[in-house]
Formats: C-alpha cells, sequence, structure tokens
C-alpha cells in the first residue's frame, strides 16, 4: 500500500458525516474547515445562521461539502430539530463536536444568577443534551465518535471564570462518564481542551497588558495558540486512527500544564 493510500485509510474522513456545534466561532469554524477538508461532510450548526452559511459556503467554494442549521444547544426543542435536519440530509452522524460555548468574565462575588444559568444551560447542558439526541441516532448503527471541548480552565483556574471554569470541569466529567455508558454501543467518547487559544472572544486578554504576559510566562511555547491548531486532534479523534481510544481528554496548551516556562537555571546551550 502506498504511503499516501495509507494514510488516508486511517486518517481519512471520506463518508463520514460530522456535526459540529458552536461551528461559526474561531475554534468551530477552524474545526469545521479542517475535517471538510479531510473529507467529511460537515454540518455546521450554530445560532447565528448567517454566519454559518458564510462558512458552509466558503467550505463548498473550497471544493469539500458542508450545510448550515441554526442550533442553539440552550433550547431543547432546537437539539432535537437541529439533529432531525441533519439526519433528513445526511441519514446519520458519524461525529459529534460539541464546541458551543459562552462565557463572562467577573468574580464570584459578582455572578448573577441569570449569568451563571446562561453559561451552565450552554456549556454543560447543552453538551448532555446534544449529546443525547445524537447518540441515540448513532445506537442504532452502533458507531460513533463524540468530541466535547473542554478547557484549560477544566484543569487549571482563573480568576473571574469560576462559572465557567465549574462547567468545563463537568465537560470533562461527563466525557468520561459518556465513555463508561456509550462504550458497549459502539460510541467513543473523547475531549479536547485548547490552552490559551488566539480567537475574537479572548483577544480582549491578549491585548491585556497585564494578562497577556501572565498567560505567555506560564505557556513553555511562550505563545498564544492558533484555532487550527487543534484540527490535527479533531481529526484523530473523528477518524478510525482513534479506534481505542475512549474516556479521554487531551489537553492541546503550549505546555502549559505542564510548567510553563522555567525559572534560570545552568546549561551550556
Amino acid at each position: 500500500m502506498e504511503n499516501g493510500t495509507y494514510l488516508k485509510s486511517v486518517f481519512g474522513l471520506e463518508g463520514k458525516t460530522v456535526l459540529v456545534t458552536g461551528a461559526a466561532g474561531g475554534i468551530g469554524a477552524a474545526i469545521s474547515e479542517g475535517l471538510a477538508y479531510a473529507g467529511a461532510e460537515v454540518a455546521v450548526c450554530g445560532r447565528t445562521l448567517a454566519k454559518c452559511e458564510a462558512l458552509a459556503e466558503k467550505i463548498q467554494s473550497g471544493g469539500a461539502k458542508a450545510s448550515a442549521h441554526f442550533l442553539d444547544v440552550a433550547d431543547m426543542a432546537s437539539i432535537q430539530s437541529c439533529v432531525d435536519a441533519v439526519m433528513a440530509r445526511y441519514g446519520k452522524i458519524d461525529v459529534l463536536f460539541n464546541v458551543a460555548g459562552i462565557n463572562k468574565r467577573e468574580g464570584m462575588l459578582d455572578v448573577e444568577e441569570a449569568t451563571y444559568d446562561r453559561i451552565m444551560d450552554t456549556n454543560l447542558k447543552g453538551v448532555y443534551f446534544m449529546t443525547q439526541a445524537v447518540a441515540r441516532e448513532m445506537y442504532k448503527r452502533k458507531n460513533g465518535s463524540i468530541v466535547n471541548i473542554g478547557s484549560h480552565n477544566d484543569a487549571a483556574m482563573l480568576g473571574g471564570c469560576s462559572v465557567y471554569g465549574a462547567a468545563k470541569s463537568g465537560v470533562i466529567a461527563l466525557t468520561r462518564s459518556m465513555a463508561v455508558e456509550c462504550a458497549r454501543y459502539g460510541i467513543r467518547c473523547n475531549g479536547i481542551s485548547p490552552g490559551h487559544i488566539m480567537t475574537e472572544l479572548t483577544k480582549v486578554s491578549w491585548d491585556s497588558p497585564n494578562r497577556a504576559p501572565y498567560m505567555r510566562e506560564r505557556i513553555a511555547m511562550e505563545r498564544g495558540g492558533q484555532p487550527e491548531e487543534l484540527v490535527g486532534m479533531a481529526i484523530l479523534l473523528a477518524s478510525d486512527a482513534s479506534s481505542y481510544m475512549t474516556g479521554q481528554t487531551y489537553h492541546i496548551d503550549g505546555g502549559c500544564l505542564c510548567g510553563g516556562t522555567p525559572w534560570e537555571y545552568d546549561t551550556k546551550y
């Protein structure tokens, strides 16, 4: 078997249908494009349908396959309607990427109940019931891969992110629970936890004279990540190359959790 053929047989996504929530955001868009160009048919789903349609058109203009669908993961009726629409178009869902998420940075003593509920409803409850709706379809075919997007905040906390951190920690615990229950149905469940990724939503932190140096000092590579740097792991977990991987979360963080930049030490180099 030729090298290219072998790699395509292991990592290729031809024939797979992927549903991505929060697809119009920085991370969701990068993952949607990457999976489509790796051969998948991608259902680009999100609350801002115009942005999803623009992304789907961009993917199609690049020679790949995509369709746009409205989805608000905080609305149970919207979840089922979206899954029904994707099933009607493609007849199956092979892979689900739970990317949709929101945040509001404020101190724990300042958080109001409405803010708490809004973040939890999207970031945790939405993941739970979106997965439930899709897994019920995957169950029928006894095959599927579910990938939940966590965060650096599911392991290491930052000030002003208490609700977000709690929700993302819950997502990772939920990923393990899903893996245990779904394995018997041929469904794998894993997580990707991005580190300090540079997106429109994190621009406020990267532009800050206080937060930006703080983050760089704690990243071994001393830089923020790009959304496209998550695509390799996304393709791995969507493909058959990860057929024996479940219940795990993979931190893509430039070496942030491992300790960041070291203190001064003796070396010849």
